[in-house]
């Protein structure tokens, strides 16, 4: 990995990166429930756009990382790492309590690494995906079925 990438924000009128963001959401309809009201970064080398993050605050000094991909060919590369550390030093720059962070039961590299990161378990969603998505998702063999939410608290 090399050291010259930028983290920004997507500025207004910037067209949202949809085929990443689906990378970690699939579901259109979902993404469109939280990316209007949320704050999206966008990591980048060179010009090229390599992975993003979505900040979503929830209430008084509560936040959430409501998405986060790194392009499919960059996974494994440290990229997400990188954008996941930043997302949690966004958070304490809006002076947040808690951050959280959510993913299926099926992502077993994230739930991995989310926890190496400091993030705790903390809740699960029964059946969330089975429910509110329109088609199933399948990760690792495993069909994704229930939202395992972790957190984080400063």
């Amino acid at each position: 990995m090399e050291a010259r990438f930028n983290i920004r924000a997507l500025e207004d009128g910037e067209i949202y990166p949809f085929d990443l963001l689906q990378l970690a959401d699939p579901d259109q309809a979902v993404l469109e429930s939280y990316l209007f009201d949320s704050e999206i970064f966008v990591l980048e080398e060179t010009s090229t756009l390599l992975g993003v993050l979505v900040l979503k605050k929830l209430g008084t000094n509560v936040f959430e990382i409501m998405n986060i991909a790194i392009e499919e060919k960059q996974q494994g590369k440290g990229w997400g790492k990188v954008l996941l550390n930043f997302g949690i030093e966004e958070a304490k720059k809006r002076k947040a309590k808690c951050l959280w962070i959510a993913t299926g039961n099926s992502s077993i590299g994230q739930l991995a690494l989310y926890q190496k990161i400091g993030f705790e378990m903390a809740e699960i969603r029964w059946d969330h995906f089975v429910h509110n998505y329109a088609e199933p998702i399948w990760e690792n063999g495993i069909q994704c079925k229930h939202m395992v939410r972790l957190k984080m608290e400063f």
